[in-house]
């Protein structure tokens, strides 16, 4: 089931004191971003009250991200951080994240600070009535063609799975983290939103989608528009049609 929603949802106070919550951010050399993405998460975080943890994917960085992440967990408890050895790619750090949460509810996006995740609240009282909640970027701070490549690649992994989603690659998404002791992944690139939404809603996950703002990248390279990035992507989603064709959709138990 999927359905469009309206980002101006207020959060009811009693669901802030009972969520209990999983929040991880998948960082490739961001360390001119890490340190104030996280620091801006707990803030939130501790206003919402619950039960949180926040998880940081270094995803084998070759600058201080690394070093930066484990000062921030050493001043804070409620902060621990997954390193991979080597670059192993978007989906495999976002794998990572998956595994490392211990909390009811999962919600991640990039550490690069392009989103605010004080409109992450919000979605809470969207995830009583679902089991996703996606959401599409308003006004996206990115060129014209890259603009055009997510709108196209977009359309074709809808096409090819029959689902209607908006944005299908927006890093701002929060799941019910049963979903992933469900589904089993494989994709380690940039496919790997595609094959978590496409395997959820075979299995008779609700999903729903809702706006929120997009900010310019102030530091930092985007590593997601590589040649070789896109190829790999390509020669995953066809591998991906077909297994999943094979495998068939089974309804949640």
């Amino acid at each position: 089931m999927i359905k469009n929603e309206h980002s101006e949802t207020t959060m009811d106070l009693n669901a802030k004191a009972a969520v209990s919550i999983s929040v991880f951010f998948p960082c490739y050399n961001e360390q001119d971003n890490v340190a104030r993405t996280i620091e801006r998460a707990l803030a939130v975080l501790r206003k919402m009250g619950g039960d949180f943890e926040v998880i940081i994917i270094d995803d084998g960085s070759s600058d201080s991200t690394r070093q930066i992440a484990e000062q921030i967990a050493q001043q804070n408890n409620r902060v621990k951080v997954v390193h991979h050895s080597t670059n192993l790619g978007y989906g495999a750090a976002l794998q990572s994240g998956f595994k490392a949460a211990t909390k009811e509810l999962v919600f991640y996006t990039d550490g690069d600070g392009q989103f605010d995740i004080n409109e992450m609240p919000p979605l809470l009282p969207l995830i009583k009535q679902y089991d996703i909640v996606s959401c599409y970027r308003l006004n996206r701070q990115d060129s014209f063609i890259r603009k055009l490549n997510a709108w196209c690649w977009t359309k074709l992994v809808c096409l090819l799975f029959g689902m209607k989603i908006r944005d299908i690659d927006c890093a701002f998404k929060l799941y019910k983290r049963e979903i992933f002791d469900n589904i089993k992944l494989s994709s380690t690139g940039a496919l790997i939103d595609t094959e978590i939404l496409a395997r959820a809603i075979r299995k008779g996950y609700s999903l729903t989608q809702t706006g929120v703002h997009h900010y310019p990248r102030i530091a930092g390279k985007q590593t997601g528009a590589k040649l070789t990035v896109i190829l790999r992507a390509f020669k995953e989603l066809f591998k991906l049609y077909g297994q999943i064709r094979q495998e068939g959709g089974k309804a949640k138990e």
